[in-house]
């Protein structure tokens, strides 16, 4: 066009600059801003904020903010152009003071902008900030469309408001949105998320056409609740259906797999990984070992391990926490050594690794060596993890003043479980004094876990302090704390069966208990089990 003799105008040089924004080709974008400023004529607003657009768009943000600032005038494309240039770059600081330069301005707020900066408060971590400002959007009257319903339930979703969660739904419902894929989606994630699955499962029943990111949404909200049968019926249903599961899909079943030691259906996917050739997936092959090791079974991790070429950090993380849970803790020293010797040097998360099979397997002196090198071979700051990890070592071993004396030296504050740790090894060890102390840390911290009120009940009721029992008592009921029942599972070959303390659903629960009481007395009989009750009940 050039070449032949015809001059651009101000209808020619925008959809250009947006093509080179969209390729990110800076080059040429910089050559027809050259020709732009090179004609010496005055440009309208739709050729300037071109401009700064394409920059913004290739990375160039000096520039773009530069042009910006020189703006006789600006609209709404301005504003959007420059704040969505330092979004896209996630330099969030910036993009949040433009936004409220921009009303300070009295500019024009469109659901663009909104959107970028709803958006930016929920990935820097802020739910609560992007639920303010959604609620400013729809009390100004502005317009709200999906993108800002889907990040308002997101935002539900990672701070578990339900009642939030559910004024966005009538909201959408109102504006015919809940229909779209990507709402439905959002809704089933906010819905499981709070603790409503049966809400979820519902929507997921309604929905006309189930995506591939649908149906994972119903398997990871079965997963938050460790419903390993409920996600096989769903990934079965997905495959029959004609949808094949991604990485996404079945990481999330193996990690339920895992946590509920769910053999038979890990191996399933195990076969099911092979048959479709997912072998570019490391993850895929690091939650197998995982899932291995959690099962119980550390040879088939370590077949797994040894079969994978290209091994990360994470890859030896789960094979050594699958050596230390398993008891091997000289395997786990053995395997972090070759490690380091392979040129990868470890990371936080490999340290947690190796002190946590240190403690399960009373490593005191190797753990204590490993903690020392954190900082001054390895650089790795210690963090609340690896104190816990030695705090668990140091006590299992029978040292709680050595365990207590950390705790007071460490940098970070200690948690309940820290102090929860310490007092369980100081009734195993008879050691009175300092599981007082841990005892009166513990109450002061007013924890929520119920398993921590009845190591402190034990403590009171080996001691025979019946009024300093009551008031543990008297604790929880006034704090809503109460006793969880245990829950097992157990693969009968035919299913996936668990098993509920005290739970009589069953139509065989008087022969059950028949069993269990005879099995309970041969047990007593043989020295293999105290018959303590402390007068916990599940009311806590």
């Amino acid at each position: 066009m050039v070449q032949r003799g015809v001059e651009p105008d101000e209808f020619t040089y925008p959809p250009v600059l947006k093509a080179c924004g969209n390729m990110l080709d800076l080059e040429f974008g910089r050559e027809v801003h050259k020709s732009i400023y090179g004609s010496g004529r005055q440009w309208n607003l739709f050729v300037q904020n071109a401009v700064v657009a394409m920059y913004a768009r290739c990375g160039a943000l000096e520039i773009a903010r530069k042009l910006f600032e020189e703006m006789p005038e600006r609209d709404v494309v301005s504003w959007n152009s420059i704040v969505s240039g330092y979004a896209s770059r996630r330099m969030w600081e910036e993009a949040f003071e433009l936004f409220e330069r921009m009303r300070a301005e009295g500019s024009e707020v469109n659901s663009i902008t909104w959107n970028t900066i709803v958006g930016g408060y929920l990935q820097k971590g802020n739910p609560r900030e992007a639920l303010r400002l959604i609620s400013e959007v729809i009390a100004c009257g502005s317009e709200v469309d999906f993108v800002t319903l889907v990040v308002g339930l997101s935002a539900c979703s990672h701070i578990g408001s339900l009642k939030l969660g559910k004024e966005i739904h009538g909201f959408a419902i109102r504006s015919c949105c809940d229909g779209l894929e990507t709402v439905r989606n959002a809704l089933i994630t906010m819905y499981s998320r709070c603790e409503h699955m049966d809400h979820a499962w519902l929507l997921f029943q309604r929905a006309g056409i189930r995506s591939l990111i649908t149906w994972n949404s119903v398997i990871a909200g079965y997963g938050l609740y460790d419903k390993a049968e409920e996600a096989s019926f769903v990934f079965r249903d997905m495959v029959h259906s004609g949808v094949q599961p991604n990485y996404v899909t079945i990481v999330t079943y193996l990690a339920l797999c895992a946590r509920v030691a769910n053999l038979q259906h890990g191996r399933e996917l195990h076969c099911y990984i092979t048959k479709h050739e997912f072998k570019g997936y490391r993850l895929l092959w690091n939650s197998l070992i995982d899932m291995y090791s959690k099962s119980g079974k550390i040879l088939l991790a370590k077949r797994v391990f040894d079969w994978m070429i290209d091994r990360d950090q994470v890859s030896y993380s789960s094979m050594i926490a699958g050596y230390g849970t398993q008891g091997e803790g000289i395997a786990a020293l053995e395997l972090f050594d070759k490690m380091i010797d392979s040129g990868m040097k470890p990371d936080h998360i490999n340290m947690i690794a190796v002190l946590s099979a240190c403690s399960h397997c009373g490593l005191v002196s190797q753990g204590q060596k490993l903690f020392n090198m954190m900082v001054e071979t390895y650089g790795i700051a210690p963090q609340m993890e690896h104190y816990s990890c030695m705090v668990d070592l140091l006590a299992r071993a029978g040292l709680v003043s050595k365990a207590e004396e950390l705790l007071k030296k460490a940098p970070v504050p200690p948690t309940a479980a820290m102090w929860a740790a310490l007092l369980g090894a100081c009734q195993v060890y008879e050691n009175k004094e300092i599981g007082q102390r841990a005892a009166k840390k513990l109450l002061e911290m007013k924890t929520d876990n119920a398993g921590h009120y009845v190591l402190i009940a034990n403590m009171y009721a080996a001691a025979g302090c019946w009024d300093e029992l009551a008031k543990v008592r008297t604790m929880m009921r006034d704090l809503g704390v109460r006793k969880t029942p245990g829950l097992a599972w157990a693969d009968l070959g035919n299913g996936f069966h668990p098993f509920l303390v005290g739970d009589r659903s069953n139509p065989l629960a008087p022969e059950i208990y028949e069993m269990l009481d005879t099995l309970t007395g041969q047990m007593s009989d043989s020295g293999s089990v105290e018959n303590i009750d402390l007068g916990f009940d599940n009311e806590g």
